[in-house]
């Protein structure tokens, strides 16, 4: 004869949970009389079900596996309350859902948990999107830089479910005022959120102020820290996409000078083959973390982010503070000395590498030996090379002082 096995309500709520999450087998506890919810396990396979039910074989244990897709199912192949329901049977008085159609408890039963679950998994589904959305809002605003002090506000707005609505931050960086507000818009088809873009201004020292807009793609963008050095007038090294989806990398910066349609600032972009090498840039000079491949590599990710870095110039025997920007439009770096104040061109000198250095006298000197040597040509080899040209049977070839490119 077959086991009966009251179900715990707490089991059926759990075969709805595990239907959201797209789990569709059950390992259960075929020895025990009433099956708890510390008696069923879920799975997504067959394969790893059977191998959770073998592996857990005892003398008070054995676990058999069924595949369901609705609370119907569990209820169907898992033999339950078959006294009860012989009982009800006999005595259709006893059971207020029973009908002259022949519908016994059970069946009305099923019925009833079916439109519960739908209900449930309604409603589960939408607890889970919204935390999912929550969550994704939360690293999205977090990558981008401004932080978790707004994981509250963000909380508040979703639960109000409006169109749309904005986040405000502010901060202070390097005594600049830098504020940006974040946008956020209900998808037309979905109740999901998104962070779509936002807009953020930087107060100059002498009190102008530079606005931009920026734009996310799948969640990714110009960081918080990126925006303020780009409204600084400085250029960052990024990931960026063509229309097309097709990933390139190249040096952005604010045109200050011109505007688009929208009154952003124009984006000028120095790509790869523009022939800018900022490892190269930066060897020019004697900076002592270039001798520490880890601080050599930090050095060169902070430039890329458009930060002024501060390095350490060895000169005379001895290190000496200063400050550095990458300039990717010029293909060099901008330095400055320990009080921020920019070197001159013509004082870069004295802090170049000794390589640099040696390169450049390597290359004069080497000019000067060609001239010299061109000076001191022998005249009777010159008069001797004249007179074989002019026995040549081959004609004499056209040098052509033209500009144009030549083709190989």
């Amino acid at each position: 004869m077959t086991t009966e096995h009251p179900i715990a309500d707490e089991v059926l709520d759990l075969v709805s949970i595990a239907l959201a999450k797209g789990e569709h087998y059950m390992a259960y506890n075929n020895s025990l009389y009433f099956i708890d919810e510390k008696d069923v396990h879920f799975f997504k396979t067959r394969n790893d079900a059977v191998e959770f039910a073998e592996n857990n074989v005892s003398d008070r244990d054995r676990f058999s596996v069924l595949h369901f897709n609705s609370v119907k199912d569990i209820l169907n192949q898992i033999p339950y309350g078959e006294k009860l329901q012989r009982q009800l049977n006999i005595d259709p008085d006893a059971n207020g859902l029973y009908n002259k159609d022949g519908n016994d408890f059970t069946d009305a039963l099923i019925d009833h948990l079916e439109s519960q679950q739908l209900l449930f998994n309604k409603q589960l589904k939408t607890d889970v999107m919204n935390n999912e959305n929550l969550q994704y809002l939360k690293d999205n605003i977090k990558y981008m830089g401004f932080g978790e002090n707004m994981y509250r506000e963000l909380e508040r707005n979703l639960g109000e479910g409006k169109a749309e609505f904005q986040l405000h931050f502010a901060a202070e960086i390097n005594k600049k005022p830098f504020e940006a507000t974040l946008n956020f818009r209900k998808s037309d088809s979905t109740d999901m959120y998104f962070f779509n873009n936002y807009n953020a201004s930087l107060e100059k020292s002498n009190g102008e102020k530079n606005e931009q807009t920026f734009y996310l793609n799948k969640g990714k963008g110009v960081t918080a820290k990126e925006a303020y050095n780009l409204l600084d007038g400085r250029a960052v090294h990024k990931d960026l996409t063509t229309k097309e989806g097709q990933p390139y990398k190249a040096w952005i910066q604010l045109d200050f000078e011109n505007k688009d349609k929208n009154n952003n600032f124009e984006v000028k972009q120095f790509h790869e083959n523009y022939g800018y090498d900022l490892k190269a840039a930066v060897g020019k000079f004697a900076v002592a973390e270039l001798n520490d491949p880890e601080k050599a590599k930090a050095l060169m990710q902070s430039l890329e982010k458009g930060n002024v870095q501060s390095v350490t110039i060895e000169k005379d025997g001895s290190g000496h503070k200063m400050f550095m920007e990458a300039d990717p439009q010029y293909k060099k770096v901008t330095m400055y000395d320990s009080n921020m104040k920019m070197v001159a061109k013509e004082s870069l000198e004295q802090y170049k590498s000794g390589i640099d250095k040696g390169s450049k006298e390597v290359k004069a000197g080497q000019e000067n030996d060609k001239k010299k040597g061109l000076k001191q040509e022998p005249k009777a080899e010159m008069e001797k090379l004249e007179k074989k040209n002019e026995q040549s049977l081959l004609p004499k070839k056209r040098i052509s002082n033209g500009k144009g490119l030549g083709v190989s």
